[in-house]
């Protein structure tokens, strides 16, 4: 449990739930009544990340977002399998516990390809795909401030050590910077207060697929072989133009595999798009729904 950066709470105020993985807890969140969207966040951010979506769509969807494990509120083990693999896996035992159908699937970052290992697994139970910047499908492209912290021991030190992966992507990854007041900055880092607690930062980066010997390298693999049965969903793109990591190139890789998804690229935007642009998004995303 979080006990630091109290102040972000009035911004998050949600009802929190723990689904047991035995031995471990995942924390969700589980707001308001109807069709699903099921919100996957990505590293190093939570479900903190969907709180202005979730605070909107509520009081007419159900809307659910899990933190992965080690990440946000959910436990953070220090020996465990932090694998694409892993995180798909207890995505798919929370879909089942909570019996989510007719899902739209609302994706980021790693959410994308956690999201889209589920919909590969389970295609049945998705109805819509909503792509925030984000892969699902295996890139030679990768910045090298995040490829110098695959690097074993200086990996270890500038994420669990000094927290640069957070306060990088804080840096980074929002071109509105002006937005991010002390309450947002609190609520991203809240989860990742000390070395024992940003192993999941680390371990995500440590799992980037660049080669064969990466775990999820042929779970990445798999996925992007099944991303074209999705290709008749009503699906939206909408991208953060200006994203250091997720860049144009991965934008025109996702109109290749879905040639008739609604796309928007959001300018002045950049990797965490939701935080730099969600005034343009909800409108978008309110008009998709209604579709």
């Amino acid at each position: 449990m979080v006990n630091n950066f109290d102040s972000f709470r009035t911004l998050y105020p949600f009802t929190s739930n723990y689904f047991d993985l035995k031995p471990f807890n995942l924390h969700y969140l589980d707001e308001g009544e109807g069709e699903v969207l099921l919100f996957l966040h990505g590293n190093p951010t939570w479900s903190f990340y969907y709180r202005s979506l979730i605070k909107n769509f509520k009081d007419r969807y159900r809307c659910v977002a899990p933190d992965h494990i080690g990440c946000g509120f959910s436990d953070k083990p220090q020996d465990y399998n932090y694998t694409l693999a892993t995180h798909i896996d207890n995505l798919e035992k929370l879909v089942d516990f909570l019996d989510l159908k007719n899902i739209s699937l609302v994706v980021h970052d790693w959410g994308g390809s956690i999201g889209m290992g589920l919909a590969v697994r389970k295609p049945e139970l998705i109805k819509r795909l909503v792509i925030f910047n984000t892969a699902s499908f295996l890139s030679s492209n990768i910045p090298l401030r995040i490829n110098l912290c695959r690097i074993p021991l200086l990996g270890t030190i500038a994420i669990q050590n000094l927290n640069l992966f957070v306060r990088g992507v804080l840096r980074f990854g929002l071109m509105r910077r002006k937005q991010l007041t002390k309450n947002i900055r609190d609520g991203y880092l809240a989860p990742y207060d000390s070395f024992e607690n940003r192993i999941a930062n680390l371990k995500f980066v440590q799992d980037i697929p660049m080669d064969a010997s990466v775990p999820s390298y042929s779970v990445i693999k798999d996925i992007e072989n099944n991303l074209k049965h999705f290709q008749g969903l009503p699906i939206l793109i909408l991208w953060g133009i200006e994203d250091f990591c997720f860049n144009i190139k991965f934008l025109n890789k996702w109109r290749e595999i879905f040639p008739l998804a609604e796309v928007h690229e959001i300018l002045n935007a950049g990797h965490l798009v939701v935080e730099d642009a969600t005034d343009e998004i909800i409108p978008l995303m309110e008009e998709f729904l209604k579709k």
